[in-house]
């Protein structure tokens, strides 16, 4: 009887933790990749030094995390019809992404009849550009594509400066 006692314990115990071990909550993992297109514009070339991607998982700016990314210009207008490239990729918690930033540098140019213009953003290299979403990740691999529309983010002053007004868009 007591053998069998405690074979019986051994047993729960062993499934107990069998369970428990099987737990992810807080633990799984989701390697993302976030990607870079552009919609067609009229222009030569419009011109991004992205510096850095972060993601966050809260809704306010608490808890960023830096993303393994390809710093560089981007010509926006070689990611058109259905080209896109890699930007950015890192392991992060698995959850629902709240938030993606992108930090730029200051060599952003847009080239119109072949001559080259500085695009000046405002705020691009202090805050970043964010965009705001609400996108569960599945676990193991996810990708995201933003689509970051030239034709509607480039905006010519009066002056004859340009400026980027980003319009990003998940896709």
């Amino acid at each position: 009887m007591l053998i069998r006692n405690i074979s019986l314990a051994t047993a729960v115990l062993a499934l107990t933790l069998g369970i428990g071990g099987c737990s992810k909550e807080g633990k799984d993992t989701t390697h993302l990749k976030i990607n870079l297109t552009d919609n067609p514009y009229n222009a030569t070339e419009v011109n991004v030094d992205i510096r850095e991607v972060r993601v966050n998982f809260h809704d306010d700016d608490n808890g960023w995390v830096d993303i393994s990314t390809n710093p560089g210009v981007y010509n926006l207008l070689d990611l058109q019809n259905g080209v896109d490239t890699l930007l950015a990729q890192g392991t992060v918690p698995t959850g629902t992404l709240k938030q993606v930033r992108f930090l730029l540098g200051d060599d952003n140019s847009i080239k119109i009849d072949n001559t080259l213009y500085p695009l000046t953003i405002p705020s691009g290299s202090e805050s970043g550009l964010k965009i705001k979403l609400n996108k569960r990740l599945n676990a193991q691999l996810d990708s995201l594509i933003i689509d970051f529309d030239a034709a509607l983010s480039v905006v010519q002053e009066g002056n004859g400066d340009y400026k980027l007004k980003p319009v990003l868009k998940i896709k």
